[in-house]
């Protein structure tokens, strides 16, 4: 039987089509290997490379946004790569006329062009294979705006659906731009707000609350001049900076990371690591499984050791 979307695309001549693709380290892999199978269909396209945390999400929505508007002529799309696909989205998603999705399947990369018009693809370097990843570029690429998928049944969308699914498209870009002072902005934010933190025994200085059980998520927040001493878990936790500033010395990898606010970090299950908080900070964290903590070192020898290592990137 023949693919629907597939034949609505055959009919409507596309305009030339370029992707902007770009990555962070968890997410390099993959975007390499599509972007070898996107100049394999030969389409154009521009390549940022590999840099640290999302801000090549921003860049590729900034770009994106841009050439939408000053580019009519030439289909511009974005995509990205980054440990889950979600952090990369959310950067790009910051601009006017970027409608950025994760898709871990086929069926969400039909659904999220024919819904959402995704015009930026987001994907996971640590839960996707490339070949399923793709399926899911070939899939992103085929399907139209409003074109049957498996959220209508795969059948045509009602008229009146279908002009909802218009007139989002000019009313989307407009949120956040009014001039009012919104109370509040941010979904996490939300979440947190008016809710009780508690004391994390085992560190002083710290309070936490956790939002959502398996895979857990929680808001942490330390005081201006709390350590956290060596110590590992047996998973890995990701975690994203809302305020504040700190630094983490993962010790097994011998790297440094100073994070401040929107800085995003992936420490892998196992990987010793001790942290300095300068501000007081607050911060997003999701892990899976249980959670544990394991110490290697006291808090005095951790404070000795950041009083040194501090003193030594000063000197």
């Amino acid at each position: 039987m023949a693919d629907p979307a597939a034949a609505t695309a055959t009919a409507t001549a596309p305009r030339p089509l370029k992707i902007i693709a770009g990555a962070d380290s968890f997410g390099a892999e993959l975007k390499d290997a599509m972007v070898s199978h996107l100049q394999s269909l030969s389409i154009e396209v521009e390549d940022l490379g590999t840099t640290s945390y999302y801000n090549v999400g921003a860049e590729v929505g900034r770009r994106v946004s841009s050439c939408t508007t000053a580019s009519p002529d030439v289909e511009t799309r974005g995509l990205l790569a980054c440990g889950t696909g979600v952090g990369v989205g959310i950067f790009a998603n910051k601009f006017p006329g970027v409608f950025a999705t994760t898709c871990l399947t086929s069926d969400e990369a039909r659904n999220n062009r024919s819904i959402n018009n995704c015009n930026v693809l987001a994907l996971s370097g640590m839960s996707t294979s490339k070949d399923t990843a793709k399926e899911i570029v070939d899939t992103w690429l085929n399907t139209p705006f409003k074109s049957p998928c498996p959220a209508s049944g795969s059948q045509p969308w009602p008229e009146d659906i279908s002009k909802f699914f218009d007139e989002s498209m000019t009313e989307m870009p407009k949120i956040g731009t009014s001039e009012e002072p919104q109370a509040e902005s941010c979904a996490i934010c939300c979440l947190v707000k008016n809710r009780e933190l508690n004391p994390i025994d085992i560190i002083p200085g710290g309070s936490m609350k956790i939002l959502r059980e398996s895979p857990t998520s929680a808001i942490v927040r330390f005081k201006a001049g709390s350590v956290e001493p060596a110590h590992h878990h047996t998973f890995g936790h990701c975690l994203v900076v809302m305020e504040g500033k700190k630094s983490v010395w993962n010790l097994t990898k011998e790297e440094r990371y100073d994070l401040s606010v929107g800085d995003y970090l992936f420490t892998p299950a196992g990987d010793v690591h001790r942290v300095k908080y300068y501000e007081d900070t607050q911060f997003f964290i999701k892990w899976d499984g249980k959670w544990d903590m394991f110490f290697d070192e006291d808090l005095d020898t951790a404070k000795l050791a950041i009083e040194k290592e501090l003193a030594k990137g000063s000197a």
